[in-house]
């Protein structure tokens, strides 16, 4: 019997050490989903006449801090960041410094957003706040809104939205120079909250910025504005949303610098109108120039046929702007001639062939160029050179699942250096009409509004593939398309000047509406679609 008794106690004490050594939930048992619970404060929460320096929040487990500097969101903001631990370990408490002066009779809310998360399942302690007010009592008014982008149709998230306080000392050009009275952020959604807010007269707008400063920088920064004054207790919701754009930063010329011989770039800045590029500094009687804006940059590209010279003068004006600048020549080489095809391998029967340059083409001799089909039949073909552009159009009568083989004899081309093409060639296939789809949009343009139609794809939706200009009730046909995905959106062209406006904050100018068409159009081979867009604004 001692000895059955000595082996039980034996057993049990390798179980009970067994049991001990594991560590975490037992395997088999249920998954911690609950998020970590707030317990208590130091000072307590909502303490009114509140003058201490620093804060400890307490919580039922161990918790951490994640994208703190991203969630976290102090209103009314503080000039000087509060500092906040611990960041990086696990903790059931955390400690807030404050290193600021804080200003009286306000109500102060640290919006930790999503940023506390328990230690061992980051489960989410979603929107926690701590608030307190420097007076003796807490403001409680709210309102909200949402964003929307005036251009994207997704609208990016982060966005900072701000309240300043319409008194006496206000000025519309206070959100260049101070930080708002409040300040609440979308984190990952479209929407806004503001809490414990003060009763009275307030600006609202919203900003994208690149640094979370709380002042709009033209140059950098997206901006909303809601039209009308928020009057508070009344506006606790704001129904239409705050769309916010870029605006069109005033014209700034930077400099030109040379870049290669014969090659000089103008930078600037900013709208561009009439920019007029005169070269004031004698040049021989066979001298000539060629100017093009580059796409999509601030980017004027000046080049002119090279002679014996240490600078350059010139007068760069528009209808606001004139000035002298010297350009120093330094460079001793001119770029060579290069030209590329838009079309790899295979044509589509909706596009062009393009030969791109990087010099501009002064001569072009066709009867060096020649098109033939598979049976090696001449194809009838014209070209032109684009004004805006260093790139050269070929046109012919594309035929459906044909080979055409392109040929460019040396001399065909010459640019402004007179440098000629060495041979090209180019093989390029077409495809059946049966591997295209076609969109019909039947549109309803209830009020007769100039509008701008334009066919987009990819991620961004933002590649253009056709624009159309209507002004009343209209069906479109876009044919020959690629088996992609589709978007469709219709600009209200207010001012009838066939683009996209842009806003202007202190001019109280609202950028010129965009609506997105609410399907995707998923255009398979062979394939058709009829559809109604129906617009009444």
């Amino acid at each position: 019997m001692k000895h059955l008794s000595k082996l039980f106690y034996i057993t049990f004490l390798l179980i009970l050490v067994s049991n001990c050594a594991r560590t975490g939930r037992p395997e088999g048992g249920p998954k911690d989903e609950d998020a970590p619970l707030f317990v208590t404060s130091n000072p307590p929460y909502e303490t009114t006449n509140f003058n201490k320096k620093e804060i400890e929040i307490e919580f039922d487990e161990y918790v951490k801090l994640k994208d703190l500097n991203k969630q976290l969101i102090v209103s009314p903001p503080l000039k000087n960041p509060a500092l906040i631990t611990p960041q990086g370990t696990a903790s059931k408490t955390i400690k807030i410094k404050i290193l600021d002066t804080l200003t009286k009779n306000t109500t102060y809310i640290f919006n930790f957003g999503n940023a506390i998360e328990d230690n061992n399942e980051n489960n989410k302690l979603e929107a926690f706040k701590y608030v307190f007010s420097t007076g003796n009592y807490i403001d409680s008014l709210i309102t909200s809104g949402k964003i929307k982008d005036a251009y994207l149709n997704e609208t990016p998230k982060n966005i900072n939205v701000l309240l300043y306080r319409i008194d006496s000392a206000f000025t519309d050009s206070i959100i260049y120079k101070k930080k708002p009275n409040y300040v609440a952020n979308t984190l990952d959604t479209t929407n806004f909250n503001f809490s414990n807010l003060k009763k009275g007269k307030y600006l609202m707008i919203a900003l994208k910025e690149t640094s979370s400063d709380y002042i709009f920088n033209p140059k950098t920064d997206k901006i909303g504005f809601y039209n009308d004054t928020i009057s508070l207790p009344k506006d606790s919701i704001i129904e239409k949303p705050i769309v916010i754009f870029n605006e069109l930063q005033p014209y700034k010329f930077r400099r030109g610098k040379e870049i290669s011989k014969g090659k000089i770039v103008f930078g600037y800045e900013g709208e561009i109108e009439n920019l007029n590029i005169k070269i004031q500094s004698d040049v021989p009687k066979d001298f000539k120039s060629i100017s093009k804006f580059e796409i999509n940059k601030d980017t004027l590209n000046y080049w002119f046929t090279p002679f014996e010279a240490d600078s350059l003068n010139f007068i760069v004006s528009n209808a606001n702007f004139l000035d002298t600048i010297t350009v120093n020549l330094r460079k001793k080489k001119i770029d060579s001639l290069t030209i590329n095809s838009t079309i790899s391998n295979t044509l589509h029967l909706r596009d062009t062939l393009f030969l791109k340059t990087n010099n501009p083409i002064i001569e072009l001799d066709t009867s060096k160029i020649s098109i033939t089909d598979k049976d090696t039949i001449a194809v009838p073909f014209s070209s032109y050179l684009s004004s805006k552009e260093n790139k050269i159009a070929v046109l012919f009568d594309k035929k459906q699942k044909q080979s055409y083989s392109v040929t460019i004899l040396p001399d065909a081309f010459k640019d402004i250096f007179k440098q000629p093409n060495d041979t090209l060639k180019y093989n390029l296939k077409t495809r059946e009409l049966e591997d295209y789809g076609k969109i019909t949009l039947n549109i309803i343009n209830d009020n007769s509004n100039p509008i701008i139609i334009e066919l987009v794809e990819g991620k961004d939706k933002n590649k253009l593939v056709e624009r159309r200009f209507i002004t009343k009730s209209e069906t479109l046909i876009f044919d020959l398309l690629q088996p992609k995905t589709y978007y469709i959106r219709a600009i209200i062209d207010t001012n009838k000047n066939n683009k996209w406006d842009t806003g202007n904050y202190l001019l109280k100018q609202l950028p010129e509406e965009i609506i997105y068409y609410n399907e995707e159009l998923e255009v398979r081979a062979n394939y058709f679609i009829n559809n109604t867009f129906t617009i009444n604004k």
